[in-house]
């Protein structure tokens, strides 16, 4: 399993924490997502998943939820 960190723009509460969820799940191999929520700042994603995710599905994905995603480290 590996881990991928990224940063999220947007989101202000949970409900936006249950949209990114929910989207970032549906991509192959996710096993886990946990949201660091910082209202109206850059929120901490971390994604538990079987393998390498690809950025731009994570990024589409991110952008399907209505929110955007600002950085990633490998």
């Amino acid at each position: 399993m590996t881990t991928h960190d990224y940063g999220v723009a947007g989101m202000t509460c949970g409900h936006c924490v249950d949209a990114v969820t929910e989207e970032l799940s549906q991509l192959p191999g996710v096993q886990n997502v946990s949201v660091e929520l910082v209202a109206g700042g850059t929120s901490a994603v971390r994604v538990e998943a079987a393998g390498d995710l690809d950025r731009e599905a994570v990024r589409g994905a991110v952008d399907e939820a209505g929110y955007q995603l600002v950085d990633a480290t490998p």
